[in-house]
């Protein structure tokens, strides 16, 4: 061998076999990453005045990452160039002696524990070795160095604990985050989130939390205040709260603009914008600054979903005043968090404007029903059935569910509150709760049960809270209304002391709120593991992330469903992060299919236009012929939704935001239709189901709520309803066919099989008794 090549051979291996003691586990330093505080590529959300860095760093390295979340990468050899340095300056490896000699190296105890320290605990240190050792006995031409250091161990020259070195150089690229850790934990520190927003810290802001329960007038308060105000912005739970302050601001003189997910209002004709703002609150600006703030339901800083945003407004908004509206039980949590702040809150207290009675008896029937009772239902197949025998009692009824559209909603809303119309009974969920101004005398709760997602993301069923019992029932006999006293109960006899109990229970403080990871803060995630996907990103950040005791991590299972969804599509990290905060119901196929369409369209730089999407729904749509169709039109509104949510965050990409928005006026308007002829559509669909089955047989018959766990939701009892095992197996099998588990089909044919099984019992049964009374005959003679 020459000897150039010999000194280049040296100078590619010196530094990779210089002297390191492996047996001594502090001599590896990791530099990879360097220091945390040289990045400036994106914004550092956590520079404030309150607490120096160190100070919210102190304790960031007391949490353990779960490592299970740790998606090794595919690597690839760093010299294969085809010239074998290592072999030509010692001699070719034997592979079963590789094998034995990895093999002791893994049985080593020493090793894992150093290894251990380095960030590889028991399961990261087995897959690194797997991966390790697949790359050491298949590649085709090992690392000089490599090569030389397992040749000495082959030939009794060198220690097996010398491979170490070299093993955790390997489990660190196909581990990546080892070797940053730190500044990971750094990342993902959410302790002081009141320094994420220097300009709300930099003027001394004056809260008022305006306390008190539904119908207190706490919220008119609040908002005559953001009248006379020379800026403000109100930020509420719902579009359809935003578009009534937005309608109330611009009635009384004051200018005002509307913003939410899906739309932008100026009342300025060329655009400019106004001083007042009415806008959902995740839609609020952090960095505007205002006279007035008003954050109207504040109780939801602890919702699961979306408690975050209401976090964001009361640390982040720009405003001298910060009014909150609210239940009681918050004062105490937002008096703590604002004391982070530096800022003092004034509390004011509100009673009831109208009385709101607990009945002694439930309705029990509905042909009790009076004119401006309310039936509160908590499962969309409830309403359609209630509304079906309503309408058989030759009432009329209106329709409300979350679902639907908001202008479907207002329709109905307006056609209840009517006097001159002889629409008397409405139907709804907890939508009502919130958002809509109804002339409701009575609440009737047709169940006590509701379906809810705990912490974890699970869907479980729970009697309703203290918190949302008052907030239904306070809809009957509100202030502004016909009816100035209201009364609530029950539909049912055996639910009525459960709910004079949930009632009478003090509502729990509340004593923690939400907070979500930033698009930034993911980005500098990114920025260290530029090959983990999305879906990785957020789940090693939740993992990583430390909250004090004041705040949680809302739940991300919906953003991760649809990052999961699109990987396979090539975006950029912006751009991905932006879709997967869309608003979209998974629950609906057409949706999800929907949003891959127009992530793959988005993905091919193709805008999307306005013929593009009236063929992806079918347009013109017609009127619904039965309730299949009327939920896939409420379908195609969500897509539109979904269309104009993307067009504010992707202009160039979305350019016919303004003829979408006209179809979708449309579609609301056929919607409307579909709604007022509901009890059409449930006829149409129990006509086309299988003969003798009823689809949308849901509405229990008479008994107490399902509290019990003993009890199926919606099932009755036997004594309680009279009802034959073959009606309750009709009632199953259409519930299955409604739902798609089962096709008309195949229920045929388990009802054929049932009733072969059940004749072929009875025969047994027969035969059984014949013999026994034959041996009983038998006996008496003997």
């Amino acid at each position: 061998m020459s000897v150039s090549r010999c000194m280049l051979l040296f100078s590619r291996v010196q530094p990779r076999i210089c002297a390191i003691s492996v047996r001594n586990k502090n001599a590896l330093v990791d530099s990879r990453c360097g220091n945390f505080g040289s990045i400036t590529l994106l914004k550092d959300p956590w520079s404030g005045p309150l607490t120096s860095r160190r100070g919210v760093y102190s304790n960031s390295s007391s949490r353990s990452p779960d490592t299970s979340l740790f998606v090794p990468l595919n690597i690839k050899s760093d010299v294969d160039d085809g010239w074998a340095v290592g072999a030509e300056l010692t001699q070719p490896l034997d592979r079963s002696e590789l094998l034995k000699i990895l093999n002791k190296f893994y049985k080593r105890n020493e090793m894992q524990k150093i290894a251990a320290d380095q960030g590889l605990d028991a399961r990261l240190f087995h897959q690194a070795f797997i991966s390790f050792r697949k790359y050491v006995l298949e590649i085709s031409t090992l690392s000089a160095d490599l090569h030389i250091i397992l040749n000495d161990i082959c030939c009794g020259a060198g220690h097996i604990d010398d491979l170490y070195p070299y093993f955790m150089r390997h489990a660190k690229q196909i581990f990546p985050m080892l070797d940053c850790m730190e500044d990971l934990r750094k990342i993902s520190d959410l302790r002081v989130p009141a320094n994420w927003y220097p300009e709300a810290r930099a003027i001394q802001r004056k809260v008022i939390f305006h306390a008190g329960p539904t119908n207190s007038g706490k919220t008119h308060h609040a908002i005559q205040r953001y009248l006379a105000a020379k800026s403000g912005v109100y930020c509420g739970p719902l579009k359809l709260l935003a578009h009534e302050i937005f309608e109330k601001s611009n009635t009384a003189g004051v200018p005002c603009d509307l913003v939410t997910g899906e739309e932008r209002t100026f009342v300025d004709a060329e655009g400019g914008q106004a001083e007042h703002v009415a806008c959902t609150i995740e839609m609020c600006s952090v960095t505007t600054p205002y006279e007035v703030a008003v954050i109207d339901e504040i109780q939801m800083i602890r919702d699961i979903s979306r408690g975050w945003a209401w976090t964001r407004a009361l640390l982040g908004l720009c405003a001298e005043e910060i009014h909150v509206c609210g239940e009681p039980a918050v004062i105490n949590f937002v008096t703590e968090l604002m004391y982070t702040t530096g800022e003092e809150v004034e509390v004011r207290n509100y009673k009831r404007l109208s009385p709101c009675s607990i009945l002694d008896r439930a309705v029990e029937s509905l042909d009790n029903l009076r004119p401006g009772d309310c039936v509160v239902c908590f499962s969309k197949n409830d309403i359609y059935s209630i509304s079906r025998q309503i309408e058989s009692r030759g009432l009329e009824c209106a329709v409300i569910y979350g679902s639907l559209p908001p202008g479907t909603k207002l329709s109905q809303a307006k056609k209840f509150n009517d006097p001159e119309d002889p629409c008397k009974i409405l139907v709804a969920t907890d939508a009502i709760g919130m958002g809509l101004n109804l002339s409701i005398k009575r609440i009737i709760f047709n169940s006590l049960v509701k379906p809810n997602i705990n912490v974890k993301g699970e869907k479980e069923l729970n009697t309703i809270s203290t918190s949302q019992a008052l907030q239904i029932a306070g809809r009957a006999g509100r202030f502004s209304s016909i009816f100035k006293e209201g009364e609530v109960t029950t539909m049912h006899r055996d639910d009525l002391p459960i709910l004079k109990e949930i009632l009478s229970r003090t509502v729990h403080a509340i004593e923690i709120a939400g907070l979500q990871p930033t698009a930034e803060q993911i980005e500098m995630f990114a920025y260290h593991l530029p090959d983990a996907t999305l879906s990785n990103l957020i789940d090693i950040f939740v993992s990583l992330s430390q909250v004090d005791g004041m705040y949680f991590v809302c739940n991300i299972d919906d953003f991760k469903f649809l990052a999961d969804m699109i990987q396979h599509i090539p975006l950029n990290l912006r751009s991905r992060y932006v879709f997967c905060t869309a608003p979209i119901n998974k629950k609906q196929p057409f949706v999800c299919t929907s949003f891959l369409k127009f992530a793959r369209q988005f993905s091919r730089d193709e805008p999307l236009t306005f013929d593009w999407v009236c063929r992806l729904v079918s347009w013109p749509l017609v009127p619904p012929k039965n309730i299949k169709d009327l939920v896939h039109l409420e379908a195609v509104h969500d897509v539109l939704d979904l269309y104009l949510w993307l067009s504010y965050r992707f202009m160039d990409m979305f350019p016919d935001a303004n003829h979408v928005r006209e179809i979708q006026q449309e579609l609301d308007s056929i919607i409307q239709l579909g709604v007022r002829n509901i009890t059409r559509l449930i006829r149409a669909t129990e006509t086309s189901a299988t003969p003798g089955i009823d689809p949308l047989s849901s509405q229990r018959r008479p008994g107490p709520s399902p509290v019990s766990p003993r009890r199926v939701r919606g099932a009755p009892k036997a004594q309680d309803s009279g009802v034959e095992a073959g009606q309750l197996d009709k009632s199953l099998g259409s519930r299955l066919v409604q739902e798609g588990l089962l096709t008309p089909d195949l229920l045929r044919q388990l009802q054929k099989e049932w009733s072969k099984e059940h004749r072929q019992e009875e025969v047994g049964v027969k035969l059984v008794v014949e013999t026994l009374n034959n041996k009983m005959k038998g006996r008496k003679k003997k």
